[in-house]
């Protein structure tokens, strides 16, 4: 980061709970150096790997991003809203920001936005594209903007 000039918030660490296996006070400690250099810190996948809200607490995260598992029925199941419903609020009164994985559909869109998404990933979007592909998506007067975290592949 210092020899390109990027700056560190313009870049995202995303880490799987698989991460907290090991010493997690270690982690901890390392992600706090990160986080006070400027990076951006997303716990991935939440809530389908080993993550507790003992570890959520502690962790020096910016962002969660619910695991599509929980959107994916949103719309067709009550439990599934409630669950996923439940984890943007638990997010959100932990002072984090809250992407929403695996959007397929509008309505899944408009159901998470209502929970208190602010950011959100899926096939709704667009699917993953080289970056030559997503360059020329960008210039395409039709375009349509989802405000949406982006997937690109290399």
């Amino acid at each position: 980061v210092d020899k390109s000039g990027i700056s560190p918030a313009m870049l995202k660490l995303e880490l799987t709970e698989t991460v907290f296996v090991n010493d997690i006070d270690a982690i901890i400690s390392k992600l706090g150096l990160l986080r006070r250099a400027g990076f951006v810190i997303s716990l991935d996948d939440f809530g389908t790997g080993y993550s507790s809200l003992s570890y959520l607490r502690q962790l020096p995260l910016n962002q969660i991003k619910v695991d599509r598992s929980f959107v994916r029925s949103v719309a067709e199941s009550r439990r599934a809203a409630a669950l996923a419903k439940t984890i943007v609020q638990i997010g959100h009164d932990l002072g984090l920001d809250v992407l929403a994985e695996g959007i397929e559909t509008e309505e899944q869109h408009k159901i998470m936005q209502a929970y208190g998404c602010t950011g959100f990933q899926g096939f709704h979007f667009g699917r993953p594209m080289s970056l030559r592909a997503f360059e020329d998506w960008l210039t395409e007067p039709r375009r349509r903007d989802f405000g949406a975290t982006a997937l690109v592949s290399a």
